[in-house]
């Protein structure tokens, strides 16, 4: 990489840290990488030579930070420095959900409660997606009984299964995907938060409450990725069985294996699907039992 601009930077980064070299803002300066035959990777900034007559003197400046990727300070320093906080290429989405959890902290004063607030919010503005979401699920799990009707009356003949399956969707309007789809749309602004919650320095030894002394790091008990398993395998416990008996044995051992990867999450990552879940089961389990008890579809 080679390229010549007006200001710039360069700089190595680590995690919550950075360090850059800052030319002035109006000089012209050429930044360039090398790869060594050693496999090794050299950055270089060149600035614009500077003529100094005999018996003068010159001033060559720059800045040199070094320290957190505090995205408002960093925009202090150079423009773009904020950069080296890296959301993805959801980044569009990520600055906005990192504005807001800014702003609640600022109300309530503990990044815990402020993770839990975005959650809320983020919950509520996917609130009818949700509903719709649920309702299809809700929908799916009052027919189960005739689908298994079906798999058992047609258990040698596939194709016949299949299709006598399409015949009750289509008679009872039921969409297969109407609980996908909504999940779908929303899985960028999830993504997007987890990028924000993995890579913001005010999450680092920022404590919430009880034991948790560092959102930025695993929870010391396995308390929240506990709790996290649970809720998955109650929400499971919500939904409509898979129609593939393979499937449905791989979705049986998927709380299990999110447990497991969670134990080492940072604690503020739990703690936001811990809250996720929850608002979503309680939403869910409402869907449901006022489907069920109505003996009514709901379209």
């Amino acid at each position: 990489i080679k390229v010549s601009v007006t200001g710039g930077w360069i700089g190595v980064v680590q995690h919550y840290f950075v360090c850059a070299w800052v030319p002035p803002s109006d000089s012209v300066n050429e930044f360039s990488t090398i790869v060594t035959k050693q496999d090794m990777n050299i950055a270089r900034a060149t600035s614009a030579a500077v003529t100094v007559d005999a018996k003068s003197q010159g001033k060559i400046s720059a800045d040199f930070y070094t320290g957190p990727k505090d995205q408002y300070s960093l925009q202090e320093v150079s423009p773009g420095l904020e950069l080296t906080v890296d959301y993805g290429w959801l980044w569009w989405i990520a600055q906005p959900l990192f504005w807001l959890l800014t702003k609640i902290h600022s109300v309530l004063g503990n990044w815990g409660f402020a993770i839990i607030g975005v959650t809320i919010l983020v919950k509520a503005a996917f609130f009818k997606l949700n509903q719709k979401a649920f309702t299809s699920m809700a929908n799916m799990r009052k027919f189960q009984p005739k689908l298994a009707e079906i798999k058992e009356r047609y258990a040698d003949d596939r194709q016949k299964q299949s299709q006598a399956m399409m015949e009750l969707y289509k008679k009872e309007k039921i969409n297969p995907l109407g609980g996908c789809l909504p999940m779908v749309v929303q899985m960028p602004v999830f993504i997007s938060l987890y990028w924000v919650l993995m890579e913001s320095i005010e999450l680092r030894h920022a404590p919430f409450i009880l034991w948790i002394h560092d959102l930025s790091a695993m929870d010391p008990y396995f308390v929240l990725p506990l709790v996290m398993g649970i809720s998955m395998f109650i929400q499971q416990r919500l939904n409509p069985p898979p129609p593939d008996p393979m499937q449905a044995k791989i979705m049986q051992w998927m709380p299990i294996v999110f447990t497991f990867f969670f134990l080492f999450f940072p604690a503020g990552l739990v703690l936001y699907w811990v809250v996720n879940n929850t608002l979503s089961i309680i939403q869910q389990y409402i869907i449901t039992k006022r489907i069920e008890k109505s003996g009514l579809t709901t379209r």
